[in-house]
């Protein structure tokens, strides 16, 4: 029952001074409608949108968007008026709804009960038709209880009570017999009607609306502009290869997803990406403000204070002059429509305050002229390249066209394209298209016929004018392509520098493409081979075209033929070995190779006769240092065999005499290895200074 009694009181409520609040305000604007005249897609995934009309004097113009639409919405719509201001746009906040409830009068947030509608509006006058006439204050509402018989049985009952001042008395009305209650309260009135309608507009989440206001007198041209999310706008193409100049046609295919007709609106389409982003705008933000306690003081006592001086250029006034902004506005005022300063003071705090000018009776409309040159400019310029639809396009709301965009013939040559990586066995068969219709052709299908037939499908990148492209569309399989690849090396140089061994060794890699064609007519065969940046061409000494990726070459094959191209490449590597450092063993195979000159094999012999030397020392001396190491660990035996045995025995004595000649043949191979490190050490530092100084 709380639902049943609720809607009909807020609608006695709303009933009688209705028209009485109509009589007290002022009237309304007219209501204007202003079409979509122009559209400019881009490929980015926006659109700008132009609406263009004429309003008569004060009028307001609606317009409808998705809520995912406002906040480009915000960001981006112009208004402009030639004779008239633009006193506002206004629109749906996106408040919490139970926010923006909370925030009139009348609370209708949670679903309020009759009684609990009541009790807010306490103290308010309302005319209650129970059945009789009654005026009075609202006071409270109570609920009794109270036994009647229902089917003879006793049943107790809640009945609620109205309990109203009227005429300097109480009187408690059963909300029963209340027929009609009205609000004499124009406030409350006004304040439950608004809540109300945001309740109904609360339901709808898809549509939107935006209420642009014009003030003025006298008709006034207007144009309202923003830019939306729209789908991108694509591209497809047919290629008909059967005439002698082949033929390419090019579709756009647009959508039209607005709430809007488009009728007889002048199309523009844009390639390219200007920035775009989405911020939001719509949904109202708070900060968190912390909470501040007064501070209590005890009281002080009056104080005196001294006498002052005032400064030496006197007392500061304050200035009440306009800001910087607005002054300058009224400065361009004057001057332009001769107008004295209090004129123009006044027409800049308009200004100052948030009221939009259009330029007076002069028409001029400055910001959207210069907005529209530049839309039409920068389809020619820069990054950006427009397509205008000569006649005006007509497409209903939530529906899509496919609008022709090019019809011409085009440069166009039948090749078949090889490479390896695509498929090893077989080329494709392809076209090299030459942009020579002036325009620029942006990326998407492409739908080949050849003889009145299908032949295949093609994708191609945007292609600006004088460009050549290649698309492929089918397999060839009147030719096979059989890869091979062979490589070699050989040293071209060989120098000493310093030590240093420097060799330099060139790289041939070798790739032979075997062709045979068993058409019955010649092919051209495009065969794009790897491109490393590190390799030099050798063979052949041109190419048709390079990517990043790949060489492009032509190659003619008679019909019903073999042949052989060949693709010859070289990298030249260079190797420095520190002769110091190299072992004997690799000196050796430099030595012994046939592609080393005889002039560095004589000093590699050097350097390799003194590394033996010296190879020579260094193995004496290990062999030494080993057997002093035996004869020490023999000595560590024969003390252990003394201490077991006693120095005083007869295998004592023995052991002592034999320690005593392991000492004397230590300390001569102790002078033996000395006398090794010093030829060692001089033996190095010879072949050093000879290998530093060495440069051939």
């Amino acid at each position: 029952m709380k639902h049943l009694l609720t809607v009909p009181l807020i609608a006695l409520m709303l009933a009688a001074p209705a028209l009485a609040q109509e009589t007290k305000t002022a009237p309304a604007a007219a209501k204007a409608e202003v079409p979509v005249t122009r559209v400019v897609l881009f490929s980015s995934g926006v659109g700008y949108f132009e609406h263009n009309g004429t309003v008569q004097g004060d009028a307001d113009i609606r317009l409808n968007f998705k809520t995912e639409q406002i906040n480009d919405v915000l960001k981006s719509m112009l208004v402009m008026a030639d004779n008239g201001f633009v006193t506002g746009v206004n629109y749906a906040s996106r408040d919490p709804l139970v926010r923006a409830l909370k925030s009139f009068a009348v609370d209708l947030s949670g679903d309020p009960t009759m009684g609990d509608l009541l009790k807010q509006l306490r103290g308010a006058e309302v005319v209650l038709q129970a059945p009789d006439k009654i005026t009075g204050k609202i006071l409270t509402i109570e609920t009794r209880k109270k036994e009647i018989i229902v089917g003879g049985q006793p049943t107790i009952v809640t009945e609620v009570i109205l309990n109203v001042f009227s005429g300097g008395k109480l009187k408690a009305v059963p909300m029963d017999t209340v027929q009609s209650l009205e609000l004499t309260d124009a406030r409350l009135q006004g304040d439950l009607n608004k809540a109300l309608e945001l309740l109904i507009t609360s339901h709808d989440t898809e549509r939107k609306p935006v209420d642009i206001r014009f003030s003025g007198k006298g008709p006034s041209k207007v144009k309202i502009g923003y830019v939306s999310e729209t789908p991108v706008w694509k591209v497809s193409y047919r290629l008909d290869l059967t005439p002698k100049k082949p033929l390419l046609q090019g579709w756009a295919i647009v959508e039209n997803t607005s709430d809007q007709d488009w009728t007889d609106v002048n199309l523009s389409l844009v390639s390219g990406r200007p920035i775009s982003f989405i911020m939001d705008l719509y949904t109202p933000l708070y900060l968190t403000r912390p909470t501040v306690v007064p501070e209590m003081y005890a009281h002080l006592r009056p104080q005196m204070y001294e006498g002052g001086i005032a400064p030496a250029d006197g007392p500061v006034a304050k200035s009440m002059a306009m800001p910087a902004a607005p002054r300058a506005y009224a400065a361009r005022r004057m001057a332009r429509d001769n107008i004295n300063e209090d004129q123009a003071s006044m027409l800049a705090s308009q200004q100052a305050g948030g009221v939009y000018g259009g330029g007076g009776a002069s028409g001029e409309m400055s910001l959207g002229q210069s907005a529209a040159n530049a839309m039409a400019a920068a389809g020619k310029i820069g990054e950006l390249f427009n397509f205008t639809l000569e006649k005006p396009v007509t497409l209903q709301r939530r529906r899509s066209a496919m609008l022709p965009i090019l019809n011409t013939p085009i440069a166009a040559e039948k090749v078949s394209i090889y490479n390896q990586a695509v498929m090893q066995r077989y080329p494709l068969n392809g076209v090299y298209l030459t942009n020579d219709t002036g325009l620029k052709m942006l990326g998407g299908p492409i739908t080949v016929l050849d003889e009145g037939m299908y032949a295949g499908d093609a994708r191609i990148d945007n292609i600006a004018p004088k460009d050549k492209r290649l698309i492929s569309y089918a397999v060839d399989l009147n030719v096979t392509v059989d890869p091979s690849q062979t490589t070699s090396s050989q040293i071209t140089s060989v120098k000493i520098v310093r030590g240093t061994l420097q060799i330099t060794r060139l790289h041939t890699y070798q790739h032979t493409y075997r062709i045979k064609s068993t058409a019955d007519v010649k092919r051209t065969l495009i065969i794009e081979h790897p491109f490393n940046a590190a390799l030099k061409l050798i063979e052949p000494d041109k190419f048709e075209e390079k990517t990043p990726a790949v060489y492009r070459f032509r190659v003619d094959v008679d019909k019903e033929a073999t042949k052989d191209f060949t693709v010859k490449l070289q990298q030249t590597e260079s190797q420095g070995i520190g002769l110091v450092d190299c072992s004997p063993d690799m000196l050796t195979y430099y030595v012994r190779s046939g592609e080393v000159p005889e002039n560095v094999k004589a000093a590699l012999s050097e350097a390799l006769a003194m590394k033996n030397q010296l190879a020579n020392l260094e193995r004496k001396l290990n062999d030494l240092e080993n057997q002093k190491r035996q004869i020490e660990a023999g000595q560590q035996r024969l003390r252990e065999n003394i201490g077991s045995v006693g120095k005083d025995s007869q295998l004592g004595q023995r052991y002592i005499k034999k320690l005593a000649e392991q000492e004397d043949q230590l300390e001569a191979m102790t002078k033996q290895t000395d006398e090794l490190r010093q030829q060692i050490e001089q033996q190095r530092k010879k072949l050093q200074d000879y290998l530093v100084n060495l440069s051939i």
